[in-house]
């Protein structure tokens, strides 16, 4: 049957297989807002991607433990210039996204 290693290495693949899900759809709600964060801006989301720099536990306002995540991606204000931008998310909710300083092109 199982013994208590056995019942670990399942316990442990499926908090990893349980991370790896809630990422993937945190990750999906950064690209979106980062999205609308760039149209609104009239920049251009580079790549359709963002990518995880940092990760963290930190509490929330109720005191509670939640994942702090960094991400980063990049985005253009002319055709071959590239900038970077930041979004910061605690637990599922997106908390700022901000681009770095980039020349506004004419209307």
């Amino acid at each position: 049957m199982f013994d208590w290693s056995d019942l670990s290495l399942l316990m442990l693949t499926t908090l990893c297989g349980l991370y790896w899900w809630n990422d993937q759809g945190m990750r999906q709600r950064v690209l979106e807002a980062c999205t609308r964060h760039c149209l609104d801006r009239e920049v251009q989301l580079l790549d359709q991607s963002v990518s995880l720099r940092r990760l963290w536990l930190r509490r929330d306002e109720w005191g509670r433990f939640r994942f702090w995540r960094l991400y980063e991606f990049e985005f253009a204000s002319r055709e071959n210039d590239r900038y970077k931008g930041r979004a910061v998310t605690l637990g599922a909710r997106v908390l700022d996204i901000a681009l770095e300083p980039y020349p506004i092109t004419g209307s």
